[in-house]
């Protein structure tokens, strides 16, 4: 089938009820929100890269059996400046806007000023966040806008810097059992210094505050992580938690300050001044959670991209990662608008296939043990961690399998030691055509698909009071079908079998959305 990626959607404000073929589970009652591109055109000007849309934000509700459909664009203040000018004028990660022509020099140094020292845009369109009882769409930047979870309507717009000295932020954060918001940001240069930040947004006000002031407003600090190299900050998309650590990648996939300072007169993009580094190592830096301090022993491995953790957990002294891992940067390559539209299904000879990689960090003092020696003792597993000198172990992964993109695990056992991952099969490319359910311990892997149908991202629903890990899951995917339909899939995840379809008309268009279930009151 061929799809049509980068064609402008249309919002739909007001709640719509879909029809529902099959039976959706009485107890699946709440509303699963996506956000991702949905505007690729204004006027005469187009993105370059498929990620730089500006957001769509969709709402689907369940309750009683039945599933009511919302959607609307964000109001952020790009949004605005782009619709007004009837033309692309903010600059994205891989689109650099440059002036109309028939703008004057003052405006055109104005321009230039403000992508040498960048004001990054604020259309959120990676995900949604919540700190506290607030929900925010996000990109990367240092920018977030505050959402009404049920209506979607855009509210204020939030700069982290008023908080926190950082200049971009993850956008898939986690959270514990309280509510309790983590994530990590990245400050440039300041006062001569590069850092990681780890944060934590308590669920609950401090005393002394509004229970109507801003969660962000009650932010911790964790920790600072010094930067390796002070112009080139590794880019960090997620992060791994434990009950006790915090799990940070830094990776030698990196962000060049310098050359993104002078992108725009060079006339190149943002995201050509992301570099990978393949004779470097990696870092993997485990940070108690407690203390805010890093671990003696220093974690390495060999070059690798990594976007999305799977899961991590403690296990007898060790603590082990999942992650998804890729030996170049082909992923960001391909979702250029040029290489999707020349996307005809086959497997592209540039395109890197991505392995589920496990990593295991022996916790234990390495003191008196030989150079040489692997320190993993769990028997589950072939990941080696070797003494290579005092205080440094050099990590191998276990590969679990290859071709598996957007993991998704049942979150009540995010920390735990689990066993089955849900997500997209990318083995050819990485436009998915299957959902699959991939068991840690078996190594199987269940399929789903439909003709004519792109699933997007997976997302595990447990069922209430459940006996089991997968205990009868729902997903939410958005097909495009033959018919010229959109429709919601709802699977059984322990089976991965279709339960209902839920066929609504466009202006719901094809795509791949990062997506959080709530369970608002409905």
């Amino acid at each position: 089938m061929s799809a049509d990626f980068c064609k402008n959607a249309q919002e739909r404000p007001e709640p719509v009820k879909a029809e529902v073929k099959g039976n959706i589970p009485s107890w699946l009652q709440g509303t699963l929100l996506r956000n991702g591109p949905g505007i690729f055109s204004v006027g005469e000007t187009s993105y370059e890269h498929w990620f730089d849309g500006m957001s769509l934000m969709n709402s689907f509700t369940f309750k009683n059996g039945e599933m009511t459909h919302r959607s609307r664009f964000l109001r952020s203040d790009t949004y605005k400046a782009n619709m007004e000018a009837e033309r692309i004028v903010v600059s994205e990660m891989g689109t650099m806007a440059y002036p109309d022509p028939s703008k004057n020099f003052i405006f055109k140094a104005i321009t230039l000023l403000n992508h040498t020292i960048p004001d990054f845009t604020d259309n959120g369109a990676s995900n949604f966040i919540r700190y506290g009882s607030d929900y925010f769409a996000t990109s990367e930047t240092n920018y977030i806008r505050k959402i009404d979870p049920v209506t979607l309507e855009s509210q204020e717009k939030v700069d982290y810097t008023k908080y926190l000295p950082v200049n971009m932020v993850t956008s898939h954060p986690h959270y514990d059992k309280e509510g309790n918001t983590y994530n990590i940001g990245t400050t440039i240069a300041e006062k001569g210094k590069t850092k990681y930040v780890l944060f934590k947004v308590p669920a609950v006000p401090q005393k002394g505050k509004s229970k109507d002031a801003l969660a962000l407003k009650s932010v911790e600090t964790i920790c600072s992580l010094p930067c390796r190299s002070l112009l080139t900050p590794s880019y960090c998309h997620s992060f791994g938690l434990t009950d006790n650590y915090i799990i940070f990648i830094e990776q030698p996939f990196k962000l060049d300050i310098l050359k993104m300072a002078t992108a725009y007169m060079r006339g190149v993009n943002w995201a050509s001044c992301l570099k990978f580094c393949p004779e470097e190592n990696t870092l993997i830096h485990l940070i108690d959670r407690k203390t805010g301090k890093s671990t003696e022993i220093k974690y390495y491995t060999g070059a690798m991209v990594v976007y999305h953790h799977v899961n991590a957990f403690e296990d007898d002294g060790h603590v082990i990662i999942d992650v998804i891992a890729y030996n170049d940067t082909s992923l960001y390559e391909m979702f250029y608008v040029r290489n999707l539209k020349d996307n005809t299904g086959v497997k592209d000879t540039g395109y890197s296939t991505p392995s589920y990689r496990r990593f295991v960090l022996p916790i234990l003092s390495d003191k008196g043990v030989a150079v040489g020696q692997n320190l993993v003792k769990l028997k589950y597993t072939t990941a080696s961690a070797v003494k290579e000198k005092e205080g440094k172990l050099v990590c191998q992964a276990e590969v679990l399998c290859d071709g598996l993109e957007l993991p998704r695990i049942n979150y009540d056992v995010n920390g735990k030691r689990h066993r089955f991952v849900y997500g997209n099969c990318v083995e050819e490319s990485a436009v998915a055509k299957q959902v699959a359910k991939f068991d840690t311990e078996t190594k199987n892997m269940v399929y789903w698909s439909e003709e004519n149908c792109l699933p997007s991202e997976a997302v595990f629903i447990p069922r209430p009071n459940g006996e089991s890990e997968d205990d009868e899951g729902g997903r939410g995917s958005r097909p495009s079908t033959k018919e010229g339909r959109e429709e919601n899939t709802g699977c059984s995840l322990s089976r991965l079998e279709a339960v209902s379809t839920v066929p609504h008309p466009p202006p719901y268009e094809a795509g791949l959305y990062s997506s959080r279930w709530n369970q608002l009151q409905v």
